[in-house]
């Protein structure tokens, strides 16, 4: 799956489930079990490289001050938030973390104190496997497919190369890194 029609399946989720005003992961999981199992895995393999790609000290730092504080696991729901606000909205955030200070929905949150779940969306990183589970019933099937798809290649984060390092507690430091975000969000209570 290129990079076009990835963007695609999100962006028609996104809008779809606008339309229907149900969640987002649920509908994108309809839409792909309707796809050929082969289509579902490149998704899944485009969303893994889209989603590592994020999987960066500074796009951690946006996380930790919009959550107020994040684990790895709840890095990997903020990247998947972030993927799903569409194509837009990530490519801004890889060019820049800072740009979340935008968003309604980050600004919304800001001002009303919580935002401890705003952009982790932890359901959008299971959304091939559960579109296999509805289209086979079987819980493990995307996994035995993944498997026999990928083959036994191991991809680690571990190896990325996550930019420079520093301190998400020092005030100081993140308000240099973060000028548009810090100001939300440093302080509050």
């Amino acid at each position: 799956m290129n990079i076009d029609t990835f963007w695609d399946v999100i962006e028609s989720a996104r809008s779809a489930a606008a339309e229907a005003g149900k969640p987002f992961d649920e509908v994108l999981v309809g839409q792909l079990a309707t796809r050929p199992p082969r289509e579902i895995l490149e998704y899944a393999e485009r969303f893994d490289e889209l989603h590592g790609a994020l999987y960066r000290w500074d796009v951690w730092a946006a996380a930790y001050l919009i959550g107020g504080g994040c684990s790895d696991d709840s890095f990997m729901d903020f990247r998947a938030g972030v993927m799903a606000l569409g194509r837009e909205w990530y490519q801004r955030v890889a060019a820049d973390p800072d740009s979340l200070a935008a968003h309604p929905v980050v600004r919304q949150s800001a001002n009303a104190g919580d935002s401890s779940e705003v952009l982790f969306y932890e359901d959008v990183n299971y959304a091939s496997a559960r579109a296999f589970e509805q289209m086979t019933g079987d819980v493990d099937a995307f996994y035995a497919a993944w498997h026999d798809f990928r083959g036994t290649e191991a991809r680690s984060e571990d190896t990325v190369d996550m930019g420079e390092d520093f301190d998400f507690d020092d005030s100081d430091e993140m308000r240099r890194r973060l000028p548009c975000l810090s100001p939300l969000f440093l302080g509050r209570g």
